[in-house]
């Protein structure tokens, strides 16, 4: 009998092997590698989002620091100096657009200490590449325990480029600007100078660092180079050949009170200025303060004319020397009869410009010197600008000596500003060193009448062609001016053997547009000069050879008229018959 199977679906095999269902322990082990895989794929989508954004974020930094100014530099080098964000400095230009002072790009280096592995050998290479730096002081910095320490600033290309091909890890780079002087020593004492951070430390550089750190647009001074360069060669030349100690000049324009040209020597290198010595950095021009000696006489002589006090016929014997307590009052060459106005001025008596002072006493003397800005500090665009040095108290004796320039002691800005107001009509125009426009110059303020103006101006040209100025003409330009020598003071009293020497002087006489200061410090007296060393001998020639060069230059052509210079001989002549009856004698 054959046993009968349970009727059931079965599956087979192609190979004949029965195929069951899975066991429900089979089928919960593959649910569980299923359930592994799809967290598995979770994790690695949420990891490659990670790192996605990670390296979004890296890349938009890198971008931010490649088109940076400041980009491939490291942080810790902008941490540490905050300063070198600085974005510029204007330039400042001369009169004509010629540019005295710019920034450019350059490199600074410094290191990270701890990134350096051998000091003593980094040393020894950076050393032969800047020769300046000693070798013990670098390695001293490249041994400190700190992440940044300076090494050099401003590196010339070269220099830059060498240290690069060194390769050292621990050398680094700071992009930085440099101020740059492209007439170096010849404006240093006007323009100035900034430090290693573009910061103005003297001169212009100072006055405006604000302005010159806030604008791009240049700032345009009243300076010719051109001008700049004539008055300092020529005033050179003096220093040099009566072997003197230094001088100082400045031109100036009467009419605008541009300030043309301002000199004084000796100069520095405002690139170097560290390097340069405490003399040559004083600015003799504006800071240094001087007895002018018998330049003063142009202000006295304005000052009684001006005031009523004389006319141009009177005069005054000065036959016999002025007792002033324990003083006795000379003059440097004596005429010694009476001399008129006139003649008192051109041979510079010194006898009669007393008894002219005298005329009006103190107190007027001191209003009409104050009027022309003598008795203050000068306004100037420079922090480098002295206030004069007045008599405490200002007795009856100083009012005599001041009369012809002693014991008052003012610049030679102060002396130039004042003559140009004596000549150009009678008003006070401040001196300027920024360059004005037409329709932007001051009223100026009245000193002194327009006929005393002009009566100075005849005086002054008579100075030159019949007195003590003589060397200071220069054919065709009609040269009018006044000598000045004056004995420095040495503690309590005077040195015979120092003194400064000095010519005031404005061109063409009949009409002046250009006032020119020239002054020489201890100069020396030589075989030429007869051993003199005078104004006449000393600081007049300057003043002869810079109108010469500058007359071209501005268009004043010159004029050979010999009745022109002989119109004002007549003056020397209206003397009036005093004491012995003497009177002109032409010689």
């Amino acid at each position: 009998m054959i046993a009968k199977l349970p009727n059931r679906r079965t599956r087979c095999h192609p190979l004949g092997i029965d195929l069951q269902p899975p066991p429900a322990e089979l089928v919960r082990l593959e649910g569980s590698v299923k359930e592994a895989l799809e967290t598995g794929r979770n994790r690695l989508v949420i990891a490659g989002i990670v790192f996605f954004l990670a390296f979004a974020g890296i890349g938009a930094r890198l971008v931010e620091l490649s088109t940076s100014s400041l980009g491939n530099e490291p942080a810790v080098a902008h941490e540490a100096i905050p300063a070198q964000l600085e974005t510029g400095r204007a330039d400042i230009l001369d009169r004509n657009g010629m540019v005295l002072a710019t920034t450019l790009p350059t490199v600074s280096l410094y290191a990270n200490p701890r990134h350096i592995g051998d000091p003593a050998a980094t040393a020894r290479a950076v050393a032969e590449i800047l020769p300046e730096l000693p070798v013990a002081e670098i390695a001293q910095r490249l041994s400190h325990d700190s992440a940044f320490v300076w090494l050099k600033r401003n590196l010339t290309p070269r220099q830059h480029y060498a240290i690069n091909r060194l390769g050292e890890p621990g050398l680094y780079f700071q992009r930085e600007q440099r101020r740059f002087y492209p007439y170096g020593d010849l404006t240093a004492h006007v323009v100035g100078f900034a430090g290693v951070d573009n910061q103005g430390l003297a001169g212009i550089e100072r006055s405006f660092d604000t302005l010159l750190r806030g604008t791009a647009a240049p700032l345009e001074l009243s300076l010719d180079v051109r001008l700049q360069y004539i008055l300092s060669e020529e005033l050179q030349k003096s220093i040099d050949k009566f072997q003197a100690i230094g001088g100082a000049g400045i031109v100036l324009d009467a009419v605008t009170g541009e300030t043309l040209a301002m000199v004084s020597l000796p100069s520095f290198d405002p690139d170097s200025p560290g390097e340069a010595a405490k003399e040559a950095r004083f600015n003799r021009a504006t800071l240094g303060v001087y007895e002018m000696g018998s330049v003063f006489k142009i202000f006295t002589t304005a000052m009684v004319l001006d005031r009523n006090l004389l006319t141009i016929e009177d005069g005054f014997d000065t036959s016999e020397p002025i007792h002033a307590g324990r003083f006795l009052i000379r003059d440097f060459k004596p005429k010694n009869r009476w001399l008129s106005i006139p003649e008192i001025f051109i041979y510079s008596s010194n006898i009669g410009t007393v008894q002219m002072a005298m005329t009006g006493g103190t107190a007027v003397q001191q209003d009409f010197l104050g009027s022309l800005g003598l008795l203050r500090r000068p306004d100037i665009e420079l922090g480098e600008a002295a206030a004069p040095m007045l008599p405490a108290p200002w007795r009856e004796i100083n009012t005599m000596t001041i009369s012809y320039g002693h014991g008052l002691a003012v610049s030679p800005l102060q002396v130039t500003s004042a003559v140009s107001a004596v000549v150009n009509g009678g008003a006070l125009q401040p001196a300027s060193l920024l360059k004005r426009a037409a329709d932007d110059r001051p009223l100026g303020r009245r000193v002194l009448s327009a006929r005393t103006s002009e009566q100075m101006r005849r005086l002054m040209r008579l100075a030159v062609t019949h007195g003590t100025g003589g060397k200071a003409d220069a054919a065709g330009y009609r040269v009018g001016g006044k000598t000045g020598t004056a004995d420095k003071l040495n503690g309590r009293s005077y040195s015979k053997g120092s003194r400064i020497a000095s010519f005031a002087a404005a061109f063409p006489m009949d009409a002046p547009r250009y006032v020119i200061f020239a002054m020489v410090d201890e100069p020396k007296g030589i075989e030429e000069s007869f051993g003199y060393a005078t104004g006449g001998w000393v600081a007049a020639p300057v003043v002869s050879r810079v109108v010469e060069r500058m007359g071209p230059m501005y268009g004043v052509a010159p004029r050979f008229d010999p009745l022109q210079d002989d119109r004002d001989i007549p003056l020397l002549m209206t003397v009036k018959a005093q004491g012995t009856g003497h009177g002109f004698a032409t010689n």
